[in-house]
């Protein structure tokens, strides 16, 4: 069996509960930065419209823009910082971030936004991934997937109440004063991992090389697989509720903070069940979570209807984030040597799954199937996701598997 935590087990033993607990808050407010610049722009796309002189799918490249950031940032940064310490590693991770989003505050025109925005991008699934596994290194062996959800929480958080909070903040004053605002949060982040985190909690240091031929094994790219195609229904829903929310349901648009606030409650719930579920168990909590998955998101359309049964349906579609913590803590179980390149890929592929779920539910939309067809494309990701779940449990059932994994 391959041994995931890799800390110094001298260092992670004489850590007390309260300086773990300070050293998940930081990871975790991390999280929080990075989720609500990822999602501001959601909120705030007829402020940025306006004040850029574009039009809102213009705004929409911009949110493309990050994600590509992410896609091409996670496995780079992840591999040129393999040999790094991990506490020096986060330290210049979110040091990036926040220079990132500051220049997206400052941004002069929308050209500028483009860059800046996928600069922002770069380092967002390297930061997570690092985080996982100092949180796995500092706590429990049979604490490894709560581990990871209180990491996984700060993103979640930040629907929940970053992104209403930078919505609101850009419609008072400024659009770019929600992207300072994350600035400042990934500064405070910084001074907290240089107060609290210990230099020898660290794993073993790789070549780069070495990294990209152990993560080159089948039982990676299957989990990998799993999150951008399984996880691409809940982004399909949540791309494109607003209009839902005005078309189907037909109410105002003061509702629609409330709609999205519902993804982010039902991630929060999702976070920490997703947690629970992997400690029990392990890979099999994938199709637990998918299955059920399916089953809400084929009710979303009938949900729609009524403002209290949609605002109850994002809250069930919202739970799918249960995934996140499962794949990550799968995924370092299966990793070998490319510890930190897996578990930064891990947010790309969800990134992927972020720009594939939109997408699909674009190409129903536009087909005249109807803002609630999104629902029906979202399960049948989900069931995709199943399927490639019980592809990848075959490959682990072989005895000739090259990978070791904790099952």
């Amino acid at each position: 069996m391959h041994e995931t935590s890799t800390a110094s087990p001298h260092a992670a033993q004489t850590l007390s509960a309260r300086h773990r607990t300070w050293i998940l808050f930081a990871l975790s407010l991390g999280g929080f930065a990075i989720g609500t610049s990822e999602f501001a722009s959601m909120g705030l796309m007829p402020n940025m419209a306006a004040a850029l002189g574009v039009n809102e799918p213009q705004v929409g490249h911009l949110i493309s823009a990050y994600a590509l950031g992410v896609v091409v940032g996670a496995p780079l940064l992840a591999i040129l910082g393999a040999s790094w310490q991990r506490k020096r590693l986060l330290l210049a991770l979110m040091g990036f971030y926040a220079l990132g989003n500051l220049a997206s505050a400052l941004g002069p025109a929308y050209q500028h936004m483009l860059v800046f925005r996928f600069i922002a991008g770069l380092p967002h699934g390297a930061f997570f991934g690092v985080a996982a596994l100092t949180a796995v290194a500092i706590s429990p062996p049979d604490k490894r997937g709560q581990a990871v959800s209180t990491i996984m929480m700060g993103l979640t958080l930040a629907i929940l109440l970053g992104t209403p909070l930078a919505t609101w903040m850009g419609q008072a004053a400024s659009w770019r004063w929600a992207y300072a605002a994350v600035a400042v949060v990934a500064l405070a982040t910084l001074a907290l991992l240089g107060k609290f985190m210990p230099a020898a909690i660290d794993g073993p240091k790789t070549k780069p090389l070495d990294e990209l031929r152990a993560f080159n094994r089948l039982p990676v790219w299957q989990a990998l697989l799993i999150g951008a195609i399984g996880f691409a229904g809940l982004f399909c829903v949540f791309s494109y509720l607003a209009p839902t929310m005005l078309h189907v349901t037909g109410v105002s648009e003061k509702w629609i903070p409330l709609g999205l606030a519902g993804f982010g409650l039902g991630g929060v719930i999702g976070n920490i069940g997703g947690g629970w579920l992997f400690d029990r168990l392990r890979f099999r909590a994938v199709p637990v979570i998918l299955l059920g998955a399916t089953a809400m998101l084929l009710l979303f359309p009938l949900a729609a209807g009524s403002l209290w049964t949609i605002l109850l349906a994002t809250i069930a579609v919202g739970m799918m984030g249960a995934l996140g913590p499962v794949l990550q803590s799968h995924l370092m179980d299966v990793a070998g040597d490319a510890q930190t390149l897996t578990a930064a890929s891990h947010h790309a592929a969800f990134n992927a799954a972020n720009a594939l779920g939109p997408w699909l539910g674009g190409v129903a939309i536009t087909a005249g199937l109807g803002w609630t067809s999104t629902g029906v494309v979202g399960a049948a990701t989900a069931l995709a996701g199943v399927a490639i779940y019980l592809w990848a449990a075959s490959t682990l059932r072989r005895p000739d598997r090259e990978a070791c994994v904790a099952t």
